[in-house]
């Protein structure tokens, strides 16, 4: 696993973004950890965050892409702290685009935040989690609407890798399939696991027997084919 994998990896736990329990999901299920891309609030998270984002975007994207989309809300601030990440470590210059939840018909009139998109822009949406892929239901259509444009993929923090609600991939898997484009993760719960079982991180066991009892379990019952 590559080493800003582990790293975020243990940032998430230090976060307090991504926790191990007893959770109950919006989908009604219950599940043994839960993420919450929320909690990352100071500057020096988001930093870190539109770091490890920019990696992840560079090694299955490239950096020839021209704008990066992130859906209100949550990927508003993911999509401009991964730019700044870009201009840092590659030197590259990516707009940053989003939506708004109502269209604005006075001043900067429109449905879109940011920079507009244009015929031949190569764009790469940007997520916190994904599980059910409805977010892309409503943001594909925006995006193909500004023009002749290339969706490249789609980026988000950490693959469940649990079945969506319609079928028995996973919803990452169920978009690619839909769209036509990719969907990948910084990480998978699959690294989550094999990294942290019995690992001590912020100088505890995070994931030890039980919780790794139970996380198979979810999976047996919930785990994508």
């Amino acid at each position: 696993m590559e080493q800003y994998k582990q790293e975020f990896i243990e940032f998430m736990v230090e976060s307090n973004v991504l926790k191990f329990g007893d959770f109950t999901l919006k989908s009604g299920r219950k599940s043994p950890f839960f993420m919450n891309a929320g909690a990352y609030v100071t500057g020096a998270q988001l930093r870190k965050l539109g770091q490890y984002y920019a990696k992840a975007i560079h090694e299955h994207y490239g950096d020839d892409f021209d704008v990066l989309f992130g859906p209100a809300y949550k990927g508003i601030p993911l999509s401009v702290a991964t730019i700044m990440a870009f201009d840092e470590l590659y030197g590259k210059e990516i707009r940053y685009c989003s939506n708004r939840k109502e269209v604005k018909d006075h001043g900067d009139t429109g449905i879109l935040l940011g920079s507009k998109i244009k015929d031949g822009d190569k764009v790469v949406i940007i997520e916190d989690v994904t599980t059910s892929g409805k977010s892309i239901e409503e943001t594909f259509p925006i995006i193909q609407a500004q023009g002749d444009v290339e969706i490249l993929g789609l980026m988000v923090s950490l693959n469940r890798m649990e079945r969506g609600l319609s079928g028995n991939a996973s919803a990452l898997d169920e978009i690619q399939e839909k769209y036509g484009f990719g969907a990948n993760a910084i990480v998978t719960m699959e690294d989550v696991v094999e990294y942290l079982y019995n690992r001590e991180c912020q100088g505890k066991i995070v994931i030890d027997d039980t919780i790794k009892a139970a996380i198979d379990a979810y999976y047996k019952e919930y785990g994508c084919q």
